[in-house]
């Protein structure tokens, strides 16, 4: 029998070491386009794109995300708020979509555009942003983002990722590259390590909500058990302070 936890929306607002206060910078972004059109690519259960709607009522959008249990929770909120005439969630491949959108939010999503995960390759900024690029007309908006290295790699922090000093870059290499796309950067900037210490121990809770539920007998407590010790040695002896996120907030031109 699979183990089942409950899903990450139970704890985190965002799927992304992201607060309130930089949600709504993100957003106001968005909405002073007043874009028509709103793609939310690898949206999860779209909590930044169903914000952006509440923020522009004549806009509509469309999410996808590989992920069908975070889709079917982002259908229950659009319903839950009125927007489910004006927004369109659903799994699917984003390598597929073609352009016309008035903004895009794309967040922790530039592996799409890259080799297979298990390969463990650097993440393709380059690639991301020209697909990024041929989605929207100039003066497009975008907000991207995605991962950084807030501080040069170590060996424990790149174990327990792919194992290589090259998979991410800083952030003004990353701004080069949106650049060198046909973006203009608005601003820039990068997850704060509160974000990031309330965004991992969010995705870890449920390894903890878990062991709390079932008795100590239980024969996967063992595996629960190392599940919670490898996610929290991987990160506070790990990559805590040295893989950062940064967002970018950027002009199509």
């Amino acid at each position: 029998m699979s183990l089942t936890f409950t899903p990450p929306h139970h704890d985190l607002t965002y799927m992304a070491p992201l607060s309130e206060q930089r949600a709504d910078r993100l957003v106001s972004f968005l909405a002073a386009g007043q874009p028509g059109s709103v793609l939310d690519i690898g949206c999860g259960w779209a909590a930044l794109l169903l914000r952006v709607l509440e923020a522009v009522p004549d806009a509509v959008g469309e999410g996808i995300d590989l992920d069908q249990e975070a889709i079917s929770h982002g259908q229950s909120v659009a319903v839950l708020r009125g927007l489910t005439d004006r927004v369109d969630l659903h799994v699917d491949d984003a390598r597929d979509l073609a352009g016309g959108w008035d903004a895009v939010i794309c967040i922790g999503a530039s592996q799409v555009w890259g080799a297979p995960v298990e390969e463990a390759q650097p993440l393709p900024y380059a690639a991301a942003f020209a697909a990024l690029r041929a989605l929207v007309s100039p003066g497009g908006r975008v907000v991207y983002g995605d991962g950084i290295w807030s501080s040069p790699p170590t060996p424990a922090a790149i174990a327990p990722l792919a194992g290589r000093e090259d998979e991410f870059r800083t952030l003004g290499e990353v701004v080069d590259l949106a650049v060198a796309a046909g973006f203009a950067p608005l601003a820039a900037h990068e997850a704060s390590l509160d974000e990031w210490d309330v965004f991992e121990s969010g995705y870890a809770a449920a390894y903890a909500r878990w062991l709390a539920e079932h008795d100590a007998d239980d024969p996967d407590v063992a595996q629960v058990r190392e599940l919670a010790d490898r996610q929290r040695t991987a990160y506070f002896s790990g990559y805590r302070g040295v893989l950062g996120l940064g967002y970018l907030e950027l002009l199509a031109v």
